[in-house]
């Protein structure tokens, strides 16, 4: 076997054994939205209170992605991976046996802290070991998570809760993070702390954190209440000083040297730009087949399916280009189709072309995606040097993170919006008295004059 063929073979049993582990956080972040109505019958509690299992683990992510450079400083970037995986697990089988909603909560928040760490770590333990010319190939496997993720969370929680309980959903996690220890532990490259550990800069962590998490937790509330704009606010504020801190310190938690280097300067601007775009629009489809439409969650999926492909392939063969093709040229491309995506899949809904024309757009909004968010990423990452690799890694993460939550945040206030402009009775839907437990829809009409159906309504 040649040299060559020996190094292709390693990247890909490496990206693959980073992908189960990003899979994981990915697919328990689709599940519990799933959930929610069983946890609100099974725990005894409301609607409200249910929702923060799945803000707490948000919040969770998002807190602990500004420490994943220092992580790997301070114990290795091997360690710091398999540390994060038994936090991520162990934590996985206490939300199984939580015993009310608010253990349950907490649960879902320490998860979050080792799930928060998986992506960061795992892409910066990728780059280090492929040479240069091997880093799209690298990429392209780790993006199949948010490929896969998405599409098989969903029916995998409805086909746990139906066949078990709520509880399956994270004890599921369990045999899987056993799993993804073992083959990390055999695969993962060796290596050991950084040679000189840098003091980390308390106040900086907290205000980069709490900033971070403002502004995720106000866009989770945004559409049902005005605190959530407060909260967005006060976290920008946050990350606003913590800007200002880091240019003044001598050992910043982001080195902002960082944004001297004008392929990572441009492909931060891309990512947060288009990912807010990309990540809010998607969230209406499911949206709109449910709550205008009145169709079923199965159908929501089912229609979701095309577009997850497309993601997929175009992000591999994309991400690969990057080796070959200037990355300019993809980006650019994938720019392109998001945006003629993004503008169909809106006059498609808004004229009532029908859901062919709503997946062709849809699709055309995920070829986009692909072609120019793992190939930004890419572009960013490749040139780093092996000291600056995790600090890079941890600051795009952030930065997906934010912009995915101003991204969803954006589409629900402008969705409820148009409801209360078009259907002003929809806040006081015909005959309903309250979300019923076990059920997840609105019942009643939508604002286009159609009958929703009732069942799994909360009437």
């Amino acid at each position: 076997m040649t040299p060559a063929a020996t190094t292709t073979d390693r990247i890909r049993v490496l990206g693959l054994t980073l992908a189960l582990g990003g899979l994981l956080v990915v697919v328990d972040t689709t599940v519990t939205a799933v959930a929610v109505p069983a946890i609100v019958t099974g725990l005894g509690t409301t609607l409200p209170a249910a929702q923060w299992v799945t803000i707490g683990y948000l919040l969770g992510l998002v807190a602990v992605i500004p420490l994943a450079g220092r992580a790997m400083e301070r114990f290795g970037a091997r360690r710091a991976y398999l540390g994060a995986l038994v936090v991520f697990t162990v934590f996985s089988l206490l939300a199984g046996l939580a015993w009310d909603v608010t253990s349950l909560a907490v649960f879902r928040f320490l998860q979050g802290l080792g799930g928060g760490l998986l992506n960061p770590v795992g892409q910066a333990i990728g780059l280090r070991a492929a040479p240069r010319g091997s880093r799209g190939r690298l990429m392209s496997l780790l993006v199949l998570p948010l490929a896969v993720g998405p599409v098989f969370g969903p029916p995998l929680a409805g086909w746990l809760i139906d066949a078990g309980s709520w509880r399956w959903i994270f004890l599921i996690n369990v045999p899987l993070g056993l799993l993804a220890v073992l083959v990390c532990g055999r695969v993962l490259p060796v290596d050991g702390p950084a040679g000189v550990r840098r003091r980390t800069d308390g106040a900086g962590l907290g205000l980069l954190s709490g900033g971070a998490a403002g502004v995720v937790l106000g866009g989770t509330l945004l559409d049902r209440s005005v605190g959530g704009l407060g909260l967005i606010a006060a976290g920008v504020v946050l990350l606003v000083l913590f800007a200002g801190r880091s240019r003044r310190v001598a050992d910043p938690l982001v080195d902002p040297r960082l944004l001297a280097h004008r392929p990572f300067r441009v492909a931060m601007v891309v990512l947060n730009c288009f990912g807010a775009a990309y990540f809010g629009t998607m969230a209406v489809l499911p949206l709109f087949v449910q709550g205008v439409d009145g169709g079923p969650a199965a159908l929501a999926g089912l229609l979701t399916l095309p577009s997850a492909l497309v993601v997929a392939v175009v992000a591999q063969v994309g991400t690969r280009l990057v080796d070959r093709v200037p990355a300019r040229r993809i980006v650019v491309t994938g720019t392109a189709l998001g945006v003629a995506g993004g503008a169909g899949l809106g006059v498609a809904m808004a004229s009532g072309a029908g859901y062919p024309w709503i997946v062709v757009a849809a699709m055309l909004l995920s070829a986009g995606s692909g072609a120019t968010v793992m190939p930004a990423m890419t572009f960013a990452l490749r040139d780093l040097d092996h000291d600056e690799t995790p600090r890079g890694t941890t600051l795009l993460a952030l930065v997906q993170q934010l912009s995915s939550a101003i991204g969803g945040a954006v589409v629900a206030v402008s969705l409820s919006a148009l409801v209360a402009v078009r259907a002003p009775e929809a806040g006081e839907w015909p005959g309903c008295s309250g979300w019923m437990p076990g059920r997840g829809r609105h019942c009643g009409r939508s604002w286009r004059g159609r009958s929703v159906r009732r069942t799994q309504s909360r009437c």
